[in-house]
């Protein structure tokens, strides 16, 4: 095996691995990728009292040749998502150990919870940014459209345990730089004093991008994105269960709090939910759309205009493709707000 670290993901029934280095790889057992290896049982005995111990540990080998190093990755409420490990002569000494994040998404009460690596690794400016409460269009990429980030966002919209993904996507830092992030998630149901919940444990690194194919991809996809871009008009994917906004396709709409209510139906006027329970049926049969009051920046209200389509994103899961924009006069006066 090389010399570089190793990411282990310790969620599933088997320790798999997810990145080599800086290479993503999509969640190998270690038993497959180290089958050859004369130390795969102490190294998976290592990742084991690692993740028992909620400690890193360094081990030597049984014929005292190699030395095992490990690190664990965990959030803070204690659960271990994986393991970094190294190994290599007893002499020498590892490379950088690479910064992993570690986040969990609540798909039950659809709030992100990040650590201040997650949101380093993600490339946002994490001393700028919340780790707890965070809606899901914060915790996912904005504007840029990679071609994996329909499976996403699939589990958010239609989330069921057991699901684990792991891909790699190119996007855009907070100054503006191309970065490659490498990703896997994980969809579990858990326990706690609140009851069940189902929940997504993630975590992130800085990759490298294999080949061409995925970043033509990704050209070809902000190519169709930028072609259907409108000005004025702020467009996003929301889950069509409670109007819950998870994902903007474009920069985020300045003329109202959209953080203020993780669901949709928590930020709009009570006046005006008829309206937003007529747009709901339009949808059902292709789309709606109307003027609808929601919690303005300043607390107050503000009208906006929201039309709402149907996509279909992974597996024939259906998302709302939600367009906003400032009501016209004469909308204002047709729904009685002029």
């Amino acid at each position: 095996m090389s010399h570089d670290w190793l990411l282990v993901e310790t969620l599933g029934t088997e320790p798999t691995v997810v990145a080599q280095g800086a290479q993503t790889r999509n969640m190998i057992p270690i038993s497959s990728l180290l089958r050859r290896n004369p130390h795969l049982m102490a190294i998976q005995t290592a990742i084991s009292e690692t993740v028992r111990g909620g400690s890193g540990l360094s081990s030597i080998t049984p014929k005292n040749d190699c030395v095992i190093r490990t690190e664990m990755v965990a959030m803070p409420d204690g659960r271990i998502h994986g393991v970094q490990m190294w190994v290599g002569a007893a002499d020498d000494e590892p490379p950088p150990r690479p910064m992993v994040g570690s986040l969990v998404w609540d798909l039950t009460a659809g709030t992100a919870t990040d650590t201040v690596e997650s949101l380093t690794v993600g490339g946002w400016d994490a001393a700028a940014q919340p780790t707890h409460g965070r809606p899901f269009a914060d915790d996912l990429p904005r504007r840029d459209l990679n071609p994996y980030e329909a499976e996403v966002v699939s589990m958010l919209i239609k989330p069921r345990a057991g699901v684990a993904i792991c891909s790699t996507w190119d996007l855009t830092d907070h100054r503006g730089e191309q970065i490659t992030m490498g990703f896997v998630a994980r969809s579990l149901a858990e326990s706690d004093d609140d009851g069940e919940r189902l929940v997504c444990r993630a975590m992130n690194w800085r990759s490298v991008r294999d080949g061409r194919s995925g970043r033509e991809d990704y050209s070809l996809a902000q190519s169709i994105l930028a072609g259907l871009a409108r000005p004025g008009v702020h467009r996003a994917l929301v889950d069509p269960r409670h109007w819950m906004l998870v994902k903007w396709l474009d920069d985020p709409a300045p003329f109202f709090d959209w953080r203020a209510g993780i669901s949709g139906a928590e930020g709009v006027h009570p006046d005006d939910l008829p309206t937003a329970a007529e747009m709901a049926d339009g949808f059902r049969t292709g789309g709606g759309e109307g003027v609808l009051r929601v919690i303005a920046r300043d607390g107050g209200w503000t009208p906006v205009h929201v039309s709402v389509h149907r996509v279909a994103l992974h597996d024939g899961v259906q998302a709302g493709l939600a367009e906003f924009r400032l009501p016209t006069a004469a909308e204002l006066t047709a729904a009685g707000l002029a």
